[in-house]
């Protein structure tokens, strides 16, 4: 990104835009910290296993010094003896350099996060553009970076310096010293030498990492036209949800008026509820609602039954306990079982009587609804209507 592009720019990114850049690798990061982090695991790691390593190099040494007739008269022994050496040489170096590893991972962690992301490494042709690249080259970004890294590097150079410097006249003196004791003196050289590259760039890191945070949030920054278009965007989205969503309740409404020309009966209550019950007993335990609705859906449903001569009755309680205690295409709760049949037989009786198989019926008799099924008489449950799912 270039700084004129970046000037109209003054807005701070949204929370849209910095969780697309984390899951584009794109996030704060601090080589500093990292080098830092690393550099104090191996200081760790050299100061423990000094002492380890002088004793084994020191057994080592001792015994690639020792000769006897039968290793002058074997030359095949100082092959057998190298490949030992070269054993040895690698169990000290290989569990240095997989803690240096773990270091390196866990200091990538902790200056940026855990971010598992591999479009980084995608191919992508405009970095290959020459004219891009060049302002890449001279960004702000890359200017700060040059321009600490040489101040590190100068510093750096300069201690080491000093140091090699004021330690000169010890480490020619570690020729003439038994060789334990150089083995030891060279150890705790290494040791004053890393400590003070450990000081050099904690300071640069508690530089760095706010630097670096500043950087990243002037990189993301965000121009109105960019925070208008992510709202349109995003408000587009709720209105394809949305969409959505009715046109799902839509369908479910439309099939579920296609069952009622199936249903034995419509319960309603006698506009606000409406239920739709169908009974096979050669299929079905228990009557199973086919369909369910309040107010217009009601309505709607009661119409369809009329227009299929579906009888529809009048049973208040028993209406309002089947919409608030069943579900589409789910059988009827146990404790309404006495009820449904009872009107189930009064419709039957009805039918009867209008072949003129048996006489017309009375009035429907009282219904055995519990009190504590019917809504009115107790909190109603949470349950969504049946069409707007």
């Amino acid at each position: 990104m270039s700084e004129e592009n970046s000037q109209d720019k003054q807005l701070p990114a949204t929370e849209r835009k910095l969780q697309k850049a984390r899951e584009e690798g794109n996030v704060v990061r601090s080589r500093d910290l990292g080098h830092f982090l690393v550099v104090l695991a191996a200081t760790g790691v050299l100061l423990g296993l000094t002492p380890v390593w002088v004793a084994r190099l020191n057994e080592q040494v001792s015994a690639g010094l020792r000769f006897d007739a039968r290793t002058v008269a074997a030359p095949e022994m100082m092959v057998l003896r190298l490949a030992q050496w070269a054993l040895e040489a690698l169990w000290m170096v290989v569990p240095f350099g997989l803690l240096i590893a773990v270091a390196s991972v866990a200091a990538g962690v902790l200056a940026g996060g855990w971010v598992m992301s591999f479009k980084s490494l995608a191919p992508k042709f405009s970095k290959l553009n020459p004219i891009s690249g060049i302002g890449n080259v001279f960004s702000k970004k890359q200017l700060i970076d040059a321009l600490k890294g040489s101040l590190l590097a100068i510093i750096l150079g300069s201690v080491g310096a000093l140091v090699l410097y004021q330690s000169w006249p010890s480490m020619v003196d570690l020729l003439a010293r038994p060789l334990p004791a150089a083995f030891a003196d060279l150890g705790r050289t290494i040791g004053k030498v890393l400590g003070l590259m450990l000081l050099v760039i904690a300071a640069f890191a508690l530089i760095d990492w706010p630097l670096q945070k500043f950087l990243f949030a002037q990189r993301m920054r965000m121009s109105h036209q960019e925070v208008k278009d992510e709202l349109k965007q995003t408000e587009g989205n709720i209105e394809m949800k949305g969409r959505m969503k009715q046109k799902m309740r839509e369908m479910s409404r439309r099939r579920m008026l296609a069952a009622v020309p199936k249903a034995d009966l419509v319960v309603m209550n006698p506009t606000h509820y409406a239920v739709a019950l169908r009974y096979d007993e050669g299929s079905m335990g228990a009557p199973r609602v086919v369909a369910k609705g309040v107010d217009v859906l009601a309505l709607k449903i009661r119409d369809v039954a009329k227009e299929h001569r579906v009888p529809v009755l009048e049973a208040p309680p028993l209406a309002r306990a089947l919409y608030a205690h069943t579900e589409l295409d789910m059988e009827i709760p146990v404790a309404l079982y006495s009820a449904v049949a009872q009107v189930l037989a009064y419709v039957f009786q009805l039918r009867q009587a209008m072949t003129g198989a048996a006489p017309m019926p009375g009035n429907m008799p009282d219904l055995d609804v519990p009190a504590d099924m019917d809504p009115h008489n107790s909190p109603r449950p949470n349950v969504t209507e049946e069409g707007d799912a």
